[in-house]
């Protein structure tokens, strides 16, 4: 999903250093005259680290090329985009940043999933997956998570989901609470994972869940809607 104004910098860029998460479909229609740079972060595979990533950005620009550095979703959801901001307010680079559709919200919206529901949820907080609950100082009050009545959503989190479940059901949330994992989201092989905390672990191990993927907690996911139940219908002229 792309916003107008994110188009619009795209075809007019010189310099793009892109990562995989846009998606193929997005990844193709990049122009052909622009300098196409593959910086993307696969798994623990690197093809760069991040400060060689901010580096060759200010070296562009400084050159006097137009760049635009492509992320999946929004770049200030978990992005590291207000890292690459500061690198060029540093360097005197001017900059803007057009705002992108972010997965913890799109994606869900995708199978039918509200984040926020007056029934089911007033509040929604969105975590990376990445961090190990387990650690001694861990950046997420995860005893707080558990017991907050909002749903959550999970970015990055697909290795680390059996001790994500396991730490909100030992600090209080109901192992019965609904989840749903989302594989790929709004791209042609999208699935969808869903179980309770209890046991989404073993299922998510069955069918062989793999990143990029969504996860959300909470009784919103009780809005799920399978493929068969969506009315999901190819674009055509007719309904575009």
């Amino acid at each position: 999903m792309l916003t107008i104004r994110a188009r619009e910098v795209i075809d007019q860029a010189e310099v793009i250093l892109y990562d995989q998460l846009p998606g193929e479909e997005v990844l193709a229609s990049l122009p052909k005259t622009a300098e196409l740079i593959d910086v993307g972060k696969y798994g623990d595979k690197h093809t760069r680290e991040q400060n060689e990533i901010e580096l060759l950005m200010v070296r562009r620009a400084k050159e006097g090329k137009r760049v635009v550095r492509l992320k999946g979703g929004d770049p200030f959801m978990f992005g590291r985009g207000g890292e690459e901001l500061e690198t060029c307010r540093e360097h005197g680079i001017q900059v803007e940043v057009v705002p992108g559709v972010t997965s913890a919200i799109a994606v869900p919206a995708s199978v039918g999933i509200p984040v926020t529901h007056r029934k089911w949820a007033s509040q929604v907080t969105v975590i990376t997956g990445n961090e190990d609950p387990t650690k001694e100082e861990s950046a997420i009050d995860w005893e707080w998570l558990a017991r907050s009545r909002g749903t959550i959503v999970i970015l990055m989190g697909v290795k680390n989901l059996p001790v994500i479940a396991q730490t909100l059901i030992k600090f209080g949330r109901d192992p019965v609470t609904p989840v749903a994992v989302i594989e790929r989201g709004l791209r042609p092989d999208q699935r969808e994972t869903i179980g309770t905390l209890a046991t989404i672990a073993d299922l998510a191990a069955a069918a062989g869940v793999r990143p990029p993927a969504v996860i959300v907690v909470g009784g919103v996911v009780s809005m799920y809607k399978s493929d068969d139940e969506r009315m999901v219908r190819p674009p055509t002229p007719e309904n575009q």
